[in-house]
């Protein structure tokens, strides 16, 4: 038998009978899911310094498990001395078995590490079901190691689920683990 991530398991087991009474679902094929994480990080600086996008990139695929790729600019802004095509950023989209396994690892050690912790926002949902998630430091990670990094730069994590509408998708991150703070 393979290896069944925790979540992915919890999932099937306890999330979808939980959604499925929540919300009165007559069929399991209608209970959202989480689809994919992609998580992003913007390098402005890369356009002096090359190097910074390589170390973005190698702490991205540290903090994941999956290689990070470098994203290019779309056009040419002058006034930030940026040309189309260069590299100003990274990005990793994660799905299945290595999605569950970082949205395990952001839930159980990294999100308990950040100062002053009270759980996480629920005014980042875009009205379609997707969830976008904010990070200012990347040392909360434990994959990071604190004295090899030159910056402490933050990160962008979206969640996107199948879900229809915020609510449903709230409630479905909800019970994933993701820590919510109350009103």
């Amino acid at each position: 038998m393979s290896y069944i991530p925790r979540l992915k398991s919890e999932y099937k087991e306890r999330v979808i009978k939980a959604l499925t009474d929540e919300f009165g679902y007559k069929n399991v094929m209608q209970v959202p899911k989480l689809e994919k994480i992609v998580v992003s990080r913007g390098v402005g600086a890369a356009v002096s310094d090359k190097k910074l996008i390589d170390h973005a990139v190698d702490e991205l695929t540290n903090i994941t498990g999956q290689k990070a790729v470098a994203t290019l600019s779309k056009k040419d802004v002058a006034t930030f001395k940026l040309r189309k095509g260069m590299p100003i950023g990274a990005k990793v989209t994660l799905r299945g078995e290595r999605m569950y396994e970082f949205l395990d690892r952001l839930i159980t050690s990294a999100l308990p590490r950040v100062r002053d912790f009270q759980g996480v926002r629920a005014t980042g949902f875009d009205g379609r079901g997707n969830y976008n998630l904010g990070i200012t430091e990347q040392i909360i990670f434990p994959e990071i190691n604190i004295d090899r990094i030159n910056r402490i730069n933050g990160m962008d994590i979206t969640f996107v689920t199948s879900a229809e509408t915020d609510k449903e998708a709230k409630s479905l991150l909800t019970q994933l683990g993701i820590p919510f703070k109350k009103n």
